[in-house]
């Protein structure tokens, strides 16, 4: 089946060993078109579910990358890797902590936290990604940023491996979580495995597989299903002109953002200006 072009929102359930930006890749071979990306970058290691946006509705990242995330954790406590997951050389060893010590360090890494993201990471310094000067032999120092992690928790334990599941801010590393606990603990810890279930409002259950997507078997949800959580305000022909052209109108909707929509199509994402709405992102020309 030839795949549809409209623009619009594909769940997909990421597999391990690929990149997001694989997984972004061969969705624009599959789709025939060359703008698909994705919101909230899964490591390769890791699993779960995978918002790519397709055509227009790429220009809508921004409002999906800082959704909360959730994940299920699987954490080794014993070593420390270079790069927190067990893809890394080990750097630290250390005898695993009791189940007290570690519940006491979950708590205390609960809550809004300053994070220091992984060595191995894709954050820039003056232009430079982290992990091409990690893998120099170089790693670069990066500032903590703020995050908030909302909940652990704790599945079961086997060992010196913790199984959790965890409620976060989206841009939270879970790698440095797991680095962090075994700090925390006095012990050493890295991440061992990770499965997105839920990003925003989306179920990695509602997600197609990589292999139903080569098959044509997929589901393709509108631009305006990723707004569905901001309030939403009505144009007429007028005024949908006016934001078509990047210019200002009148608010009758509460709220920082909103959605303009004009004969039940989105238009445009808006930021209120005083009494009026300012459009920030326009989805359809005047």
């Amino acid at each position: 089946m030839k795949a549809p072009t409209a623009d619009g929102l594909l769940l997909v359930d990421k597999p391990g060993g690929i990149t997001s930006h694989a997984a972004a890749e061969r969705a624009r071979q599959i789709l025939e078109t060359r703008r698909v990306g994705h919101a909230g970058t899964l490591d390769p290691l890791a699993t779960g579910v995978l918002i790519l946006l397709v055509g227009r509705a790429t220009r809508l990242v921004s409002f999906l990358d800082n959704e909360p995330k959730h994940y299920h954790a699987r954490i080794c406590f014993g070593t420390r890797t270079t790069t927190d997951d067990v893809e890394g050389d080990v750097m630290v060893e250390a005898p695993p902590p009791p189940q007290d010590v570690v519940e006491r360090a979950i708590a205390s890494l609960t809550g809004h936290l300053l994070q220091r993201p992984p060595a191995f990471s894709a954050k820039r310094v003056k232009g430079e990604r982290a992990y091409a000067a990690a893998r120099r032999g170089q790693p670069l120092v990066l500032e903590p940023v703020a995050v908030n992690v909302e909940e652990w928790r704790i599945i079961q334990r086997v060992g010196a491996e913790i199984e959790v599941e965890i409620v976060c801010s989206g841009g939270t590393y879970v790698r440095a979580l797991a680095r962090d606990l075994g700090e925390a603990t006095g012990s050493a810890a890295h991440l061992a495995a990770l499965r997105r279930l839920r990003s925003g409002r989306y179920d990695v259950r509602d997600a197609t597989t990589m292999e139903a997507l080569e098959r044509g078997e997929f589901q393709l949800l509108t631009p305006a299903d990723a707004l569905a959580h901001m309030p939403r305000q009505s144009l007429d022909d007028f005024d949908a002109r006016r934001v078509g052209h990047g210019q200002n109108v009148s608010a009758s909707t509460p709220g920082d953002l909103a959605a303009l929509f004009h004969d039940e199509q989105l238009v445009a994402v808006a930021v209120r200006d005083g009494e009026s709405w300012r459009p920030r992102v326009v989805m359809r020309d005047a």
